[in-house]
């Protein structure tokens, strides 16, 4: 199961108030409501001091006296003090309530804007239900502290002092009594704060792991089902449960343990200090109004000490909680540097900073960190001519392709022709020596991609074609920068997309994944994802026209229908006309499509490729392609082997030229019947 790094988990000489005070950025906006309930706090807690004075008083004066007025009127002011203790402690709620709830807010809002710019290197090393956990079960115990713990680690702290005060001033040898126990009762405390913390990230780590393999088998459910899995999805989850109560139960003897020395010590204290009042005033040298004053004190410090405990244990659940949210807001996200000298090599910097959301559309206010320019080594520029020779052949074999394949293509390599003259050298998409390598891959493994030098001229679609396991996937997630090139660099009409900030580049370039995503939104809001924010219902329809996705209009609410989570509530091959259609809708100037198809049937994908090719001849388009139908939706074709670009042509030529992608198409002809 994903987990942070370990050296995040362990961690001897952590220190919770150091964790705690991170909070501050979050809670100063609502710093003065917060001092202001901690004043009014103490204020409510030391009013409880005064009712063992106005008892003495009472005691010794109408009670031996005998005077009922005296009673009375001290009944009356032990009433006044505990409406006012009351109300004050009602104050401290209001005051804290709504400020916290909006520190709350705050932390999950960023925490999910964070998320969103974190590169796709991350998002693969953590499991989802540990972000989940961080983003709900910890931010509750954050809240829970400041709404509690911080307040009244700060009022029993005076609370006690202002109480060991007052007994030491009436009977200075009792207090020594009581404070006796203190010593020992910090000796565990100490302890117990050091132990608790380790089992109290334990604790919540675990609870990361078992919200990733509740929200796996929900979103499994088909594969449990089909599979008949239930009872072994049921056994990991017990065994994961069981896993976790353990630690609970571990959490329970500590705070157990704790309380135990808290509360009995002082009550032994107590106890003494009973026994030795009680001779004093047999003999005369201490008064009963004294001595119930005092013991009156001692008891309005039991809850003070004794939640100690408590407030201890809540701190560290927070301490860990807060080290847990700030292990991903330390994560370095997709950020806007200028290019630098250390750059300018042409190597790419170590640190990777990946994608956006999971749409390659969805707008974010990040931008980059530069590569270098292109090599301009000899080998480079021969590699480089070689590849506009290429070109130039399949340049001369558009009109042989066009009569090769059908009438609609005829119009294709007419539109090929007229721009060939308009093209200018480097515009485009160009590759330019690039090579990738996973940023948690070995440093001596191989990497997926070496040395690829492309060319996709504008107005172009070229198909990206290859075994499993080539890299035609990572290649194009290498445009819309998903993830960062190792070294080398690549062009967008001349522009490094490195120079450039991702809300241009991804307003420039639109994705469709073979793997579709939709959100638990709308059909229409689905698609209109890929669009401006003023794209509207025209914009609409003709996507979902080029996509062959009119099945959307035929929804039990149209356009409006809600898709459901992952959008399971539609088929394979409607997620995926959806998906294609979110790419098409904006009308970008490139296109990047991997394996759009896949998922249709025979006669909705001619259909779609009829629509397709229109696009396609307003944009620049790289198609990774596994069926020759989808290949010949392109003007040129690449075929990758091994992480490199093997051979570059028409369909017709490679056929001819290249065994191994006329093995290719020949195994795909077959799986197509």
């Amino acid at each position: 199961m994903p987990t942070p790094d370990a050296a995040a988990l362990d961690h001897p000489d952590r220190s919770t108030v150091r964790s705690l005070l991170r909070l501050w950025p979050y809670v100063r906006p609502v710093r003065a409501r917060l001092f202001c309930a901690a004043f009014v706090a103490v204020v409510a807690s030391c009013l409880a001091l005064v009712f063992p004075l106005i008892l003495k008083w009472m005691v010794d004066g109408p009670v031996t006296g005998h005077d009922p007025a005296g009673v009375w009127l001290g009944a009356l002011y032990l009433l006044l003090l505990g409406i006012a203790e009351a109300g004050l402690f009602g104050l401290r709620r209001w005051l804290v309530a709504r400020p916290l709830a909006g520190v709350e807010a705050a932390m999950r809002a960023a925490l999910y804007r964070h998320l969103q710019r974190l590169p796709v290197a991350f998002h693969d090393r953590w499991a989802s239900g540990q972000l989940l956990s961080r983003a709900t079960t910890d931010l509750m115990l954050v809240r829970m502290f400041l709404a509690f713990p911080l307040t009244y680690l700060l009022v029993n702290t005076v609370t006690i002092s202002a109480g060991i005060a007052i007994m030491l001033a009436q009977e200075w040898t009792l207090g020594l009594v009581l404070l006796a126990p203190a010593v020992p009762v910090m000796i565990v405390c100490w302890l117990f704060e050091r132990r608790y913390a380790d089992v109290a990230r334990r604790a919540q780590d675990q609870v990361g792991d078992l919200t990733t393999v509740v929200e796996e088998s929900v979103l499994g459910i088909r594969i449990i089902k089909g599979f008949g899995r239930h009872r072994s999805q049921a056994r990991a989850f017990r065994e994961l449960s069981g896993t976790l109560r353990g630690t609970e139960l571990v959490k329970a003897r500590l705070l157990a343990s704790i309380w135990g020395v808290i509360v009995t010590l002082p009550e032994f204290a107590i106890g003494a200090a009973l026994v030795l009042g009680t001779v004093q005033v047999a003999d005369g040298r201490l008064s009963a109004g004294t001595l119930v004053a005092f013991l009156s004190t001692a008891l309005a410090l039991r809850w003070p000490v004794d939640s100690i405990g408590f407030l201890l244990a809540m701190s560290q659940e927070a301490g860990t909680a807060t080290e847990r949210y700030f292990e991903v807001m330390r994560a370095t996200p997709e950020s806007e540097v200028t290019p630098t000298p250390a750059t300018a090599s042409g190597r790419a910097p170590a640190t990777v900073t990946g994608p956006a959301p999971s749409s390659a559309r969805v707008r974010a206010t990040t931008a980059v960190l530069p590569t270098g320019p292109a090599r301009s080594s000899a080998t480079g520029e021969a590699e480089v001519g070689t590849r506009a020779a290429v070109e130039v052949r399949a340049e001369d074999e558009v009109g042989v392709k066009a009569e090769d394949e059908a009438g609609a293509r005829a119009e294709d390599g007419v539109r090929a022709e007229d721009k060939a003259g308009a093209r200018a050298e480097g515009g485009g998409l160009r590759f330019h020596g690039v090579e990738f390598r996973y940023p948690d891959a070995p440093a001596d493994t191989p990497p997926v991609l070496v040395r690829i030098d492309l060319h996709v001229r504008p107005g172009e679609s070229m198909a990206l074609v290859g075994a499993t396991g080539t890299g035609k996937t990572t290649l194009t997630a290498l445009v819309p920068r998903l993830h960062e090139v190792t070294s080398g660099r690549i062009t967008l009409d001349g522009r490094d997309i490195t120079e450039m900030p991702r809300e241009e580049l991804r307003e420039l370039v639109a994705v469709a994944f073979e793997e579709p995503t939709l959100f638990s939104a709308t059909v229409g809001e689905n698609v209109l994802m890929g669009a401006a924010e003023s794209a509207g219902r025209a914009e609409l329809d003709r996507a979902l026209a080029v996509a062959q996705a009119d099945f959307a209009h035929t929804l039990p609410q149209g356009t409006a229908t809600q898709v459901g989570e992952q959008g399971l509530s539609l088929s394979g091959g409607q997620r995926q006309r959806l998906a294609l259609a979110r790419a098409v809708v904006g009308r970008p100037r490139f296109l990047v499509l991997d394996d759009p198809l896949s998922a249709l049937d025979v006669h909705t994908e001619a259909a779609v490729e009829a629509a397709l090719r229109r696009v396609l001849a307003e944009t620049t388009a790289l198609i990774v392609a596994h069926r020759p139908s989808t290949v010949l939706l392109a003007d040129r074709v690449a075929l990758l082997s091994g992480g490199r670009v093997t051979a570059v042509g028409t369909h017709h030529e490679l056929l001819r030229t290249h065994a191994e992608y006329a093995h290719l198409m020949s195994g795909a002809e077959e799986d197509g019947r």
